[in-house]
């Protein structure tokens, strides 16, 4: 697997983002990682606060700040022309500068030189491994729990970490393993699923989560959703790749149709359930969920438990919010 360095501490860039779904790296790293955080730099006064010193690239430098973290996306993951100044000014500062766009930092010549000039760094964490294989679909050894979604952004990579937490507490034998940027930027190691090329997804999958002792546990960020007209390719090799034993479908509570694609309606969680245990089980015939959780930032509080509740008795199946609850539910479910 990819295993990056990424020196600490950050200063995480939100540029002109007001919306927390098009800054997930940001927040990820801010929630999961906030140790290793500085300040969080943007454009404008009134954008995007991940609760984070707001600092300018100087400040950073004189702070001892090593890295310029890019933490905003837009759908199609490219670098805009009115960043490449900023980013240039960091590299003048003799920082690292830091993304998981689709567009590599590596292939603009402009700061390509800058970095060769200034000895700073510009590190592409959406770079697959070279010479990825096709899958085989054999059973591996260990075990796999896989997230889910009725739709991108709403939790798999935090209730994956969540459920790592949770299971190590609990002194079980887990890890998180990455798919996308951002769970790679925050554990240092995993494969950027959307980055490789569509014949090679499942093999990347059973790369990601390789055989392992008899009692170990792979928790296993998804990406996309197997319903996203976008982005199913990807979910269906880390699918199949994955072989999960478990799998846990993600959700966000009053969301109603494919956000950015408004023209389709958000799957239910039933048919989430129905189509990735019809697919799945070519692979793993004994696949099956374990639970369902739910972003209930949108609901009022006094709303929250009632929800889940019915939720739960609709599913017959553990519902929470792992952000509040925590999973043990769900953990719970695995035996």
């Amino acid at each position: 697997m990819i295993t990056i360095e990424i020196k600490p501490p950050y200063l995480i860039f939100v540029a002109d983002e007001k919306e927390p779904t098009y800054a997930k790296t940001a927040s990820g790293i801010a929630d999961w990682r906030r140790d290793l955080c500085a300040g969080q730099y943007s454009f404008i006064d009134d954008g995007l606060d991940l609760g984070l010193p707001n600092m300018t690239i100087d400040e950073a430098a004189a702070a001892g700040v090593k890295s310029f973290v890019i933490g905003t996306a837009s759908v199609g993951g490219g670098i805009p022309e009115e960043w490449l100044d900023t980013l240039e000014e960091a590299l003048e500062a003799g920082l690292d500068v830091v993304g998981g766009v689709h567009k590599k930092l590596n292939d603009i010549p402009r700061l390509v030189a800058v970095a060769e000039r200034t000895g700073s760094r510009l590190v592409d964490v959406r770079t697959p491994p070279a010479d990825l294989p096709v899958g085989t679909g054999r059973k591996r050894s260990g075990k796999r729990i896989l997230m889910m979604g009725t739709d991108c952004a709403v939790g798999k990579k935090y209730t994956a970490l969540a459920m790592e937490r949770d299971m190590k507490k609990r002194g079980m034998n887990a890890d998180f393993r990455a798919s996308g940027q951002t769970g790679i930027m925050i554990a240092g190691r995993g494969i950027p699923m959307d980055a490789v090329v569509s014949d090679f997804l499942s093999g990347a999958a059973e790369l990601l989560s390789p055989e392992n002792e008899p009692d170990h546990w792979d928790v296993i960020e998804g990406q996309g959703s197997i319903f996203h007209p976008g982005y199913s390719s990807v979910t269906l090799g880390l699918l199949i790749g994955s072989q999960p034993d478990a799998f846990v479908v993600c959700h966000e509570a009053g969301r109603k149709v494919i956000e950015e694609w408004d023209n389709f309606p958000l799957p239910t969680i039933e048919q989430v359930i129905e189509r990735t245990v019809d697919l799945g089980n070519q692979v793993n015939p004994n696949i099956r969920c374990v639970g369902v959780a739910v972003n209930t930032s949108a609901l009022a509080a006094e709303d929250r438990e009632d929800y889940l509740e019915i939720l739960s008795k609709r599913m017959g199946l553990p519902c929470v919010d792992p952000l509040i609850d925590g999973t043990d539910a769900i953990i719970d479910n695995l035996s």
